[in-house]
Order: structure tokens, then sequence, then C-alpha cells
């Protein structure tokens, strides 16, 4: 696996594909930078070599080219976490971009305007992917979010740097933490998948089976599994067209000796609401007219002990409606129980919008080993797939 380390980057201009999709208020204000902080240290060393960078994303999904979603708008952001100031150029291929990539001197940044204001970038054409490909000498893909793309700046250009093309520091690390808990990771390895839907899940499943000791499920997930073994859930979240998977899922699990963990009770309430009348009742006995909305006080505190257990754990997905603060409880619990034992040793990965929101929201970001930046290619790697972007790199 070639990164950064195999390249001296001395008077050459890499060419850095990252994921600057950020969130923007109406005033055009990037209000959360952490995709900008997380290409920083693959950006920081190009510049420490000698070199310069020329850096390619997209912004949301504009149809054609579409002010609210030019790159422009990001650049003094980008400059005050970087620390050094940006080139700014309106296109991304053609002269007007060649000049602007052939005029950096060493130690100079230049930011491409939005990828996707061509709509050759989602189509994955070979053209735009080799006009794009003569702005720089090395093609550095740092782009985890974007890895389960086969578009232009992701995967296809990647061929017309055969032997000068490599993984930025952020991606390789995504690579070496999902490898961890996939393949290398010291026993016994625990995955918490929570969410509302199993069939969301259903791959990832099929696939850690194989991979994990212990497996907890939790959050909406859990009441498709306690319904189909018998149980009373009220008016809780259900699939009933996958209560026969669910029964599958056990019986894998029961055979490949892998120990799964469901929630014992719950927080239920009378309304989908936060001011709901809330009651704890045991997760196979819930009365009509209530849902489950968080695991219950017994529920964390086993789910606390078998986390202690495991010396390698995944995390995707919250265990309650942890957006209100009233089905939090579960999802908090969790969480610290990840930290005591990151702390004591183990190796933790985040992963999956949601576990990431409320890793950050519950201020446990620095206390767990690793949080994945990219939702949907976090997901599709812990199903098996070998992401395209991925791919082109090794080939």
């Amino acid at each position: 696996m070639k990164t950064l380390n195999d390249f001296n980057f001395d008077h050459k201009k890499a060419l850095i594909r990252v994921d600057f999709n950020v969130p923007l208020n109406e005033n055009f204000e990037v209000t959360d930078a952490t995709r900008i902080m997380s290409a920083k240290p693959t950006i920081i060393k190009v510049l420490e070599d000698g070199g310069s960078c020329i850096l390619m994303s997209h912004l949301g999904r504009p149809k054609g080219v579409q002010d609210q979603f030019s790159l422009k708008h990001i650049v003094s952001k980008v400059e005050d976490v970087l620390g050094v100031s940006i080139k700014f150029v309106e296109n991304c291929i053609g002269l007007e971009a060649e000049e602007a990539a052939a005029n950096l001197k060493p130690g100079e940044i230049l930011l491409l305007e939005n990828l996707r204001f061509h709509e050759e970038e989602k189509q994955g054409d070979i053209a735009f992917a080799e006009a794009l490909s003569k702005l720089g000498d090395i093609y550095v893909n740092d782009a985890f979010g974007t890895a389960h793309r086969a578009h232009a700046s992701t995967t296809i250009i990647a061929q017309f740097f055969p032997e000068t093309k490599c993984f930025g520091h952020l991606l390789a690390q995504e690579i070496e933490s999902i490898d961890k808990v996939m393949k290398t990771g010291e026993k016994p390895v625990l995955a918490v998948l929570g969410g509302a839907k199993v069939s969301s899940k259903i791959t990832i499943i099929e696939n850690i089976l194989d991979k994990v000791d212990h497996l907890i499920i939790g959050g909406g997930m859990t009441f498709t599994f306690i319904k189909a073994q018998g149980g009373t859930i009220g008016d809780s979240i259900c699939e009933d067209d996958k209560m026969d998977l669910a029964m599958d899922i056990l019986k894998q699990a029961k055979e490949k000796n892998v120990q799964i963990h469901l929630p014992v009770d719950v927080v239920a309430a009378n309304a989908f609401s936060n001011d709901a009348e809330t009651q704890i009742t045991d997760v196979n006995a819930i009365p009509k007219g209530w849902q489950g909305l968080d695991s219950g006080p017994k529920s964390n505190a086993l789910f606390h002990n078998i986390v202690m257990q495991c010396k390698t754990i995944l995390w995707n997905g919250p265990l309650g409606v942890f957006e209100m603060e009233s089905f939090a409880n579960g999802t908090i619990a969790l969480g610290e129980a990840i930290a005591e034992a990151t702390k004591n040793g183990a190796f933790s990965l985040v992963g999956g919008g949601d576990s990431v929101a409320a890793v950050k929201q519950f201020g446990f970001e620095n206390k767990v080993s690793y949080v994945s930046t990219g939702g949907g290619a976090m997901l599709e790697s812990l199903e098996g797939k070998t992401l395209p972007g991925i791919a082109a790199i090794l080939k």
C-alpha cells in the first residue's frame, strides 16, 4: 500500500483529492471544519517536503454551476485551518486551471472549483479525469468519504499516474482502522450495531459474524429481533418482513460461536416526543400504546460489562433516539464504556453518520481510538466490499 511516506514531494505538484464537502450556514460560513482539519496532515507533509498542493473536492449536489456550491466560500476557513494562504481558480479543468497549476511555486496551495459543476465527475468520464490529471505530478487520494464512488477524481484519474499515486494520511488511517477491526484486531472483538432498521445493516451483520466474538444489537433494530422471538413490543418500530432474517442471524451467530446481546429493558414512551411520559419496561413486555426509544438501565450495565471484556471495538449506530435528551442515556452510557475500555488499552473505531454525530455531541471524540470520516464508505468497507477509490490506488 503506497502512502505519502513513499514519496518525496520536493519541487513536485501533488494533486490531492480531498473531501471538503463541509456544511455551510445561510451566510456561507463553514459550521463544521472537521473534514478540512482531517486533510491537514497530508497537505502539510507535501509543503514541508518542498512541494505544492492542488486540492480538488466536491461540495453538495449542484445541478450545473450554482454559486451556493462554489468552493470560493470555504477559502478563508481552509486558510484558517492550514495557516497558509490559498489560491483559488474558478474551474477545475481547462486553460485557467492549467495555468494556475503551472505557476504554482513550492509551498503554495491551489484550490480548484467544485468538481461536480461538471457532470463528467459523477459519470466517471475518462476525458475529464485526464484533464484533471494534467494539473499535477503525483496523485494523492485522501478522500475516504467518497472512496466508495467510482467518480473521475476518486478512481478513474488514478490510471494516469501508474507509478506516482498514493494514499494520503487520512485514507491510509481509515484503511488501517477498518483492517484492525476486520482482520488484525486483538480478541475478543466486539461490534455494536444500532440504528433503526435491520434492513440497512443486514450485509454488515452477515459479513462481520466471521470476525467478531460479541455483537451488541441496539436501537430500533432491537424490536424486530424481540418480536421475532415472540416478545411483545407495543408500538415500537419493527420490520415485520425481516423477522425471519433476524431469526436466521441468531442461528448463524450460534453456529459461529458469536454471542449476540440484545437490550433486556428499555425506556418506553407513550409518544415519539422528548416530553412524552416514560416508563422502564422489560424489552419483551412493552405495553400497547408505548414504544421503546432507548436502552434501559439494566441493558446499559450489561453492555458496559461486555465492552470492558473486549480488546477491539467497532461502534456503528446509536442505542436510542439520542437527539432527544430523554432518550440519550443509553448512547451516552455506551460512549462512556467504550471511552473507558479505550483508556485501558482497547482499540475502538466509531463510524457511520449517527454514531459519529453522537460521539461529537457528547464529547467522546478524543476518547476513542479513531472516528471515521466516511459514512457510506465506512459501511461498504464493513460489508466487505472493495471500494473503487482504494482499489484504483492499489492497482
